[in-house]
């Protein structure tokens, strides 16, 4: 299935149907939908009877294998931390590491070196049908530096008949010789229009706010509003929207259990927005805020804030570490409140 914006995309890329790319890197911002976009893409490729739009006819032995998720010549590559949410058992090699090593430690938020490696043994084999084999690599960004050279590798010298299908939100934090290896096919966040429309066919109230907060992305608005985090969301934007009178102490203590990349996300948007009023009385991420981000921006320099913003970002560069997550909340949000001193 593809999502409606992206029929464009789709056409298009019929046209490499001819000459395909050994790898074509999908990258966008987060919540576009590029993985659903590339695992359809994927089943299309290895379809045995595709329609003439490239469309995978649903019906064949190849789509059905596809559908329940042992299709021979198909290997999909996440990071543990994300294979139970999109419905992936794991990896060979991470089942052969034996479930000793893995008692005690959360799954893994990167693609590790083991998991590049244990394509070579697909790669290396003819395909099962007769046709392509695919992969498909998501999200990108999470190679470690090691997992990286190994694909880079095999880019380099692609075997006959694999597709790669890489999918990053985060094309600057991937090495620029894998960038180079691959047929880059940017993928665009769709009309706020069409958003919106689609977030309303699947019950969505409040779709153009939830959309803000998402920065235009549909499926990121749509989890959002089945966030179960969300009445904690607006209680944060209060304390935010309350400048000087934020309880840093009280937002370290209510947040504490909340993972920490989550938090950060809601500030540094709250910040960015803070500059957009500053600078051009608009903010982006929250405009239901519009007046609390109004009576914040007047009483802050804008240097300031700018500086501040660069200490959470900062912050979220580290954010996937162990932390204590009520030190780093009472750091920041005290940070916030002496802006306003």
């Amino acid at each position: 299935m593809i999502y409606p914006w992206q029929t464009d995309d789709w056409q298009r890329l019929q046209q490499l149907r001819s000459h395909w790319p050994h790898a074509l890197l999908l990258h966008g911002q987060a919540g576009i939908g590029k993985l659903q976009f590339a695992q359809h893409l994927a089943k299309g490729l290895l379809c045995e009877a595709p329609q003439a739009n490239g469309e995978p006819c649903g019906a064949c032995a190849a789509c059905n294998w596809f559908v329940q998720g042992n299709h021979p010549d198909y290997r999909i590559v996440v990071p543990e931390a994300l294979a139970a949410e999109i419905g992936q058992a794991g990896d060979d090699e991470a089942k052969a590491e034996g479930e000793e090593g893995k008692k005690g430690r959360a799954p893994s938020k990167e693609i590790r070196i083991e998991q590049v490696r244990a394509l070579l043994d697909f790669t290396s084999v003819g395909s099962h049908r007769g046709g392509l084999r695919v992969v498909v690599l998501y999200p990108a960004e999470a190679l470690n530096v090691a997992a990286a050279n190994a694909l880079l590798k095999t880019l380099e010298e692609p075997p006959a008949g694999v597709v790669f299908l890489v999918v990053s939100a985060r094309i600057d934090r991937l090495l620029p010789t894998i960038i180079s290896r691959c047929r880059q096919w940017p993928m665009a966040t769709p009309a706020p229009e069409a958003a919106a429309a689609w977030l309303a066919q699947q019950g969505v109230d409040d779709a153009p706010a939830l959309l803000a907060q998402a920065g235009g992305a549909p499926l990121a608005a749509l989890a959002l509003a089945h966030d179960e985090n969300r009445t904690l969301r607006d209680w944060t934007l209060t304390q935010l929207a309350a400048g000087p009178a934020c309880d840093a102490f009280a937002c370290g203590e209510t947040l504490q259990k909340l993972p920490v990349p989550l938090v950060l996300g809601w500030l540094q948007r709250w910040v960015y927005d803070l500059l957009a009023e500053r600078t051009a009385g608009r903010p982006r991420y929250f405009p239901q805020a519009a007046g609390g981000l109004a009576r914040c921006a007047a009483k802050l320099d804008a240097a300031a804030l700018a500086r501040y913003l660069k200490t959470v970002t900062q912050q979220r560069a580290v954010e996937n570490h162990p932390l204590n997550a009520r030190l780093v909340f009472e750091e920041l949000f005290l940070g916030y409140r002496e802006l306003f001193a």
